[in-house]
């Protein structure tokens, strides 16, 4: 069957497929090819690849900056919005390829991401509890709460957390303070009444 680039895009969220490589090679698709090449570990040509097309790619800039953070080896910096739009998806598709070293080396910067993104402890958060890692996760939010109290995202997405561990008293109080800081948001006006029951 004949690949289309959604197809072959789709398949490389989830496997490592050899005939997704070669037509993003053979049609001149560079980003996707080196997020191939860093998925199978081949840092080198994955780089390669990025620094090719970030002069005129977000996403590869973005990419070159997070295969440096990687080796440990940071030169540049990324934007607010590279952080805001790619760590959390990146995070992710690297825990679903069973990337933790990779994880590992990235969330070491959180710190310095920080003085760029104040959201980025948020991001890791969210996405290693989503992945199953929920003592990080949370020793993340609980970070993220430290450093970037005014975030009503935040407080809601504890909030929710505490929810669904049915730690009712603890899901008020940040659903609480999520309309603190931003009131009549939506979802923690919703969960307060969820909660009325619940106390």
């Amino acid at each position: 069957m004949a690949l289309d680039y959604e197809t072959a895009k789709e398949k490389l969220l989830t496997s490592l497929d050899e005939n997704c490589q070669q037509f993003f090679v053979k049609n001149g698709y560079i980003l996707e090819n080196a997020y191939y090449e860093l998925l199978s570990e081949n840092l080198e040509k994955a780089k390669n690849l990025f620094n090719a097309v970030k002069n005129n790619d977000i996403r590869a800039h973005w990419a070159a900056f997070m295969v440096s953070l990687i080796e440990g080896d940071v030169r540049e910096y990324p934007s607010y919005f590279e952080l805001r739009n790619f760590l959390e998806i990146d995070l992710n598709i690297l825990l679903t390829y069973f990337k933790g070293n990779y994880v590992e080396n990235i969330i070491r910067y959180a710190d310095f991401m920080f003085t760029i993104n104040p959201e980025v402890h948020k991001f890791i958060g969210r996405v290693l509890y989503n992945n199953g890692y929920r003592e990080q996760g949370m020793f993340f939010l609980d970070r993220a709460k430290n450093y970037f109290y005014h975030d009503p995202e935040l407080h809601y997405l504890l909030a929710y957390i505490y929810y669904c561990d049915e730690d009712y008293q603890r899901a008020q109080k940040a659903a609480n303070d999520c309309l603190y800081i931003l009131p009549a948001y939506f979802p923690a006006v919703s969960m307060l009444k969820k909660l009325k029951d619940k106390i």
